[in-house]
Order: C-alpha cells, then structure tokens, then sequence
C-alpha cells in the first residue's frame, strides 16, 4: 500500500527512462531528461525520445513540462502527453548537441503544442 507521502511525491531521478503515452495509451517514447530554468526556479521542459526502431535512429523533442500528466497506475507511474501521436511526428525534433534550447527556440515549442510560455504569463 501507498504511503500519502508516495502519492504525491516523486524523485526527480525516478522520472528519467519512464514511457510516455497519450490518452490513448499509444507509446510517444522515453522521457530522457528535463531542463530547469535556473532564472526562473523550474521545470521548463522535457526531453522525449521518440521513433527510430529499437532505440536507433530516436528523434529528441522538447515538451513543455505543463504538457504532461503524472498519474500512478497500478502503484507505477504514467506519464502522459495529451497529444495525438501524429502531431508528435510531425513535431521539429533536435539533436542533443543542440540542448538546451533558447527561450526562442522554446516559445516555438510551447506555440506548437498549444501552450503560452509560462515566462510571458508571469506564472
């Protein structure tokens, strides 16, 4: 059984290597990392993994860290992006040499999945 504690809480290393899927439960792929904003003491995206087969040929994508839903399932984590898998296909990947993106670069990812960028809203 859960502790309170367990349900509200995670390590942040716990995070890393998990499946993200949408509200379908299609696989949109790993997350691999997330990017803090250090001006701004937050999560500001994450990095998923995703295509390729078998882990070769993976595109990175940034999502916006308001974009995902966590939610324990069976006392395992879910992660879930509410975004059709084609639109995750179509999305501009990146290389990881190209990490971390600029606030620029970042406003096109938030705009692309729907979501102001939380350092124009004041949040």
């Amino acid at each position: 059984m859960m502790t309170a504690a367990k349900e509200h809480f995670l390590l942040a290393s716990d995070l890393k290597g998990n499946r993200v899927v949408n509200k379908n439960a299609e696989d949109l792929g790993t997350l691999e990392d997330y990017m803090i904003d250090l001006q701004n003491g937050r999560i500001a995206y994450a990095v998923l993994s995703f295509g390729g087969w078998f882990g070769m040929g993976n595109k990175l994508f940034a999502i916006p860290w308001s974009a995902l839903t966590m939610q324990l399932y069976d006392n395992n984590l879910r992660i879930i992006l509410n975004v059709d898998k084609e639109i995750l296909q179509k999305a501009q990947g990146f290389d990881k040499s190209q990490l971390p993106l600029s606030y620029d670069e970042l406003a096109s990812v938030y705009t692309y999945y729907g979501y102001e960028p939380y350092w124009q809203t004041g949040d």
